[in-house]
């Protein structure tokens, strides 16, 4: 049996880590472990998930919850759950569904709260953050569509890029083409009827020219010598988005050298099963678009091919370079895999190659649809910041405090403490003080994410120290300002990753053909929300520190909010209900969107078409969210009415187990990849109803 490992990896002399390996998630195959009742759950929980595949696309992680499992009992007309984590406490907990007519009071929304808290305590990891998969891109055998394809994401329509990459992996894998094999033979089948491998878009082209199913003369162009042209030029790689930087320089390093894998008889056979025409008779010229051909050809030539050589000598150094300062996590598994087989390309028994393998373990995970590679290698820091927020909310931070204190630790070690050196000679921003998205590991500070923690501490600061331990220290706090004012754009915006560095036509560039919005790092209303409430909080706790500045950025930061807002008044921040239309036009916005049942439900597609589109049915993450926007805007003074109805709603919602349900997927990544975050479907409902309770019925809270 698989088993979920948290923080380990000390004894392996080719890992290192900067904090000890905190917040590290591999699992481990124990071909002993679990008795033959248990492995026929497992198998059970498999069989399920692929039966019920089309109609329930996302997994509950129920391996995880499994192995931590909370043992539940019927006793006397009440659910008795026993917490492995809590010392094997009893807790008589009444389970309640309202009717409607019942009313919402306080004693039943203690119950709520009490009920989930209980069980999300119990799936906290032993180091304090909560573990969980991070996944929802490009998966393989259970989520096949019905017409025969992969979707690129887990929702999402069959595309050539899903299809022709899980394709290739059932087939590497060794699964075998034939009738009896219905996902390589439906899948084929959609793939040819669909234009064959040769209309598959640039980064599916780049993998099969890798492992040899495609040539790499059907490529256009990914230039190696851009890295060599000055720096203020707005087209140097060294401006572009981060993700798309640390992707494109291995793969121009890997386009440049024509690597191609060993010529196995499974790849032979993929050449001959991915094309409607002989392999040998495709003309490679045609199955690429038209740019650039006139200008690659000069490079392999001399005197170029001298430029070349340093090219490829510059790329090396920043994929070492990014190699040892993430600690060979990289800042995701596209980038971590490309770097990893550059090194291979360079020298295949290098200490640079085999420190990459013990760390593609990071990236996988176990759940009942199988094997996973996460988006990223966590959500560790990003999630736990939330799930604080969402504990002080709920006025029950002492009744929780261990849970608390753990989460607490967890964020103070995640912290990075050191820039990388010589960080601005490989185009990266200073990261002292910052949180990366994950536990810190990789070094890759994100803005938001260093937000969102620094108003978690601040939160928990002001608790007594015998509830949620000791305060973390002030120097660390001015550290994290620091670092996030060093962020912030000319005109107080906050973008993903780092600053923006060029301007915004540069994205007529974007060479990806399946991604939208890679090149230039624009400025997101989200991540200077964030931005703001962090500074704001930090302001009210030390008031003199950087104080103009902070004071400057919150208002060019609100002011690019209520810039940004849509039409049917979709984005809000910054300002109240009395003095903003802003606030007022959000508000009627969401109100109008309440379902009769009283919660709110949106698809994922309304970020790819800017537009709101509604499922007509109740989603936990959606109603939470709705019910924090319509309560922080001053809803509850003007009608409270509204939040009663979705407060019912959310705790209807919930399940026996005191958890919500795992519905439709609610992370989104420039407006064309779909992931989900493990956490969201228990910490927005646990905020939800916490604020609502201490907003509107709790005597003392």
């Amino acid at each position: 049996m698989w088993r979920l490992k948290i923080g380990q990896g000390a004894g392996n002399p080719l890992l290192r880590s900067p904090n000890g390996f905190v917040g590290r998630e591999t699992w481990e195959f124990d071909p002993d472990a679990g008795s033959p009742e248990e492995r026929a759950e497992v198998e059970r929980l498999r069989h399920d998930f692929t039966r019920n595949r089309l109609t329930c696309r996302e997994c509950d992680d129920l391996l995880m919850r499994r192995q931590e499992r909370t043992e539940l009992f019927y006793l006397g007309g009440c659910y008795i759950y026993m917490y492995a984590k809590q010392n094997n406490v009893y807790t008589n907990i009444q389970i309640n569904k309202l009717k409607d007519s019942s009313e919402v009071t306080e004693e039943v929304l203690l119950t709520s709260l009490r009920r989930a808290l209980n069980q999300y305590s119990s799936l906290q990891g032993e180091d304090g953050h909560w573990p969980g998969g991070y996944s929802g891109i490009s998966f393989i055998l259970p989520l096949l569509n019905e017409d025969g394809g992969w979707g690129t994401s887990t929702l999402g329509p069959s595309s050539m890029f899903g299809s022709c990459v899980n394709y290739a992996t059932l087939r590497l894998l060794g699964e075998v083409l034939d009738e009896d094999n219905n996902a390589l033979f439906k899948g084929r089948a959609w793939i040819l009827s669909h234009g064959s491998a040769t209309a598959a878009p640039q980064w599916a082209k780049i993998y099969f020219s890798i492992i040899g199913v495609y040539d790499w003369s059907g490529n256009n162009p990914i230039i190696p010598e851009l890295w060599m042209l000055p720096h203020f030029l707005p087209i140097h790689p060294g401006r572009f988005w981060g993700f798309c930087r640390m992707v494109y320089m291995p793969m121009s390093y890997i386009y440049a050298k024509r690597f191609v894998g060993p010529i196995t008889p499974t790849i032979l056979a993929m050449r001959e099963e991915l094309y409607n025409v002989p392999y040998n008779k495709i003309n490679w010229n045609d199955a690429r678009c038209s740019c650039c051909k006139f200008v690659e050809p000069m490079f392999n030539i001399w005197p170029m091919n001298k430029i070349r050589q340093r090219a490829l000598a510059n790329l090396m150094d920043h994929i070492h370079y990014e190699d040892e300062n993430s600690y060979h996590i990289g800042l995701c598994p596209i980038n971590k895999v490309l770097n990893m087989i550059c090194c291979w390309i360079e020298n295949p028994n290098s200490l640079a190659f085999k420190k990459h393998l013990p760390r593609i373990n990071d990236y996988l995970w176990i759940a009942e649809d199988g094997m996973t590679s996460k988006v990223y290698s966590g959500c560790q820091s990003w999630e736990t910041a939330f799930i604080i927020q969402a504990y002080c909310s709920t006025g029950l931070t002492k009744e929780f405090g261990t849970t608390v204190r753990k989460a607490q630790d967890f964020l103070k070690i995640a912290q990075v403490t050191q820039n990388c050196p010589s960080y601005k000679s490989f185009y990266r921003e200073r990261s002292k003080g910052s949180w990366t998205l994950s536990n810190g590991e990789n070094c890759w500070s994100i803005p938001d994410t260093t937000a969102e923690c620094l108003k978690a501490l601040l939160l928990l600061s002001k608790i007594p120290s015998n509830d949620v331990g000791d305060p973390t220290k002030e120097w660390r706090l001015y550290d994290a300002v620091d670092v996030l004012l060093s962020y912030v754009n000319k005109d107080g915006t906050l973008s993903s990753i780092e600053r923006k560095r060029t301007t915004s036509w540069v994205e007529f560039l974007n060479p990806s053909e399946s991604f939208r919005n890679i090149i230039v790092d624009e400025p997101h209303t989200e991540c200077t929300s964030s931005l703001i409430q962090a500074l704001i909080l930090f302001k009210e706790m030390y008031p003199s520190y950087r104080a103009e500045e902070i004071q400057k950025i919150v208002k060019s930061g609100a002011s690019f909010i209520e810039k940004m807002q849509l039409k049917d008044g979709l984005v809000m921040a910054g300002r109240t209900y009395q003095n903003s239309s802003s606030i007022k036009k959000a508000c009627n916005f969401l109100l109008s969107k309440q379902l009769n049942t009283g919660g709110w439900g949106e698809s994922y597609v309304g970020s790819q078409i800017e537009e709101y589109v509604d499922t007509g049915k109740p989603h936990v993450v959606n109603t939470a969210l709705a019910m924090l926007g319509l309560i922080y805007a001053g809803q509850v003074e003007l009608d409270p009415a509204p939040i009663y109805r979705a407060a019912k709603e959310l705790i209807n919602m919930q399940l026996d187990t005191g958890e919500f349900p795992q519905q439709e997927l609610v992370g989104n990544f420039n407006s064309s990849l779909f992931f989900n975050y493990p956490n969201y479907r228990n910490l927005f409902p646990i905020w939800a109803l916490g604020e609502f309770r201490c907003r509107l019925l709790a005597k003392n809270c």
